[in-house]
């Protein structure tokens, strides 16, 4: 299943959203006091959540453009295979002194039936509120 988050705004440049958002170290800062077990370098990260020990790691990086991150195996017991990739597109009005980035999230999972009843929607949320808060971080200078 694909779920795609809405398009949301950001005042920086893709440059500085890849920037940030390509290292797993930069979000130390902000996920170390909200989940179990926060450990991250620059390529993978791992942490607890719900019972579950997550771990991911970057798989591909088109510079500006898109980051694309899937569950690492060898961190531990990611319950379902997953990928999401962070897309970006500079929107800069030519001329303006204000740089624009629309970003979205794209979330492929294999869920059975039953599980696709159970969450499906849910997910859909998600990815929004994911979405939301990394443009919100970044429109108000938390990143």
């Amino acid at each position: 299943m694909r779920y795609t988050s809405k398009q949301v705004q950001i005042t920086h440049s893709d440059e500085r959203i890849f920037r940030v958002l390509s290292s797993f170290e930069n979000f130390t800062p902000i996920l170390a006091d909200k989940v179990d077990s926060w450990e991250a370098t620059e390529e993978t990260c791992r942490f607890r959540a719900k019972g579950f020990t997550i771990g991911l790691k970057m798989v591909e990086r088109q510079p500006n453009k898109h980051i694309k991150v899937c569950a690492d195996d060898t961190a531990g017991s990611a319950p379902i295979p997953f990928t999401f990739w962070t897309q970006m597109k500079d929107t800069t009005p030519e001329g303006s002194s204000t740089p624009r980035t629309h970003m979205r999230i794209v979330l492929d999972i294999e869920l059975n039936p039953m599980l696709k009843l159970m969450v499906g929607g849910k997910l859909q949320g998600a990815v929004d509120s994911i979405a939301d808060q990394i443009a919100h971080a970044f429109n108000n200078a938390h990143l």
